[in-house]
């Protein structure tokens, strides 16, 4: 599971479902991202590549926010007959809404995310199943746009839940058995 931009992996539902899932007997990695306040994309991917190790045809990626941006980006690494058997995406997004840029910093800080390209021809054939799950009143990331690309580019399971924000702990989102159902 991989958290997002100013995310660790002891905040939101990161701690509930390693628990919940490490209860039913699955092998859950949670890395703490580099530099969380001024997240770059090889950094990222670095600490995602020495956390998984040799990835597996077994393996579900899960991220939030920012974190699936480093997820696709990791993945893309990989040699092409790589073989992943589910990928989910909480709040992904390729584009955001002007409120997630609370300073304008925060505009230079994303702008090598929102302006590497993707390989989600390569990355879409890697993966058996992609789902990528949104709310209806998240602040920063626009529906409209971004289920279309995932749906579009990646094949993917759209989900749109009610009321969740942005599925953070700010939200009061401290668990998630969506995410349960969706992993099993």
């Amino acid at each position: 599971m991989i958290h997002g931009w100013t995310g660790s992996p002891d905040r939101d539902w990161f701690p509930w479902a390693k628990s919940e899932l490490e209860k039913r007997g699955d092998e859950v990695f949670v890395p703490e991202l580099p530099d969380t306040a001024y997240p770059k994309i090889e950094p990222w991917v670095a600490k995602i590549k020495e956390t998984v190790g040799e990835p597996r045809p077994t393996d579900v990626f899960v991220g939030h926010s920012l974190g699936c941006q480093g997820t696709l980006r990791y993945l893309q690494t990989l040699p092409e007959n790589t073989k992943i058997r589910k990928v989910i995406l909480m709040a992904g997004f390729e584009k955001l809404k002007d409120a997630a840029f609370e300073v304008p910093e925060d505009r230079v800080i994303f702008e090598p995310w929102s302006k590497t390209p993707i390989d989600y021809g390569k990355i879409k054939k890697m993966v058996d199943s992609w789902v990528a799950v949104f709310s209806d009143n998240d602040p920063v990331v626009p529906y409209e746009e971004n289920h279309k690309i995932f749906e579009e580019k990646l094949g993917a399971k759209i989900i749109l839940e009610h009321n969740q924000g942005h599925f953070s702990q700010g939200d009061g989102i401290t668990k998630l058995p969506l995410l349960l159902e969706l992993i099993k």
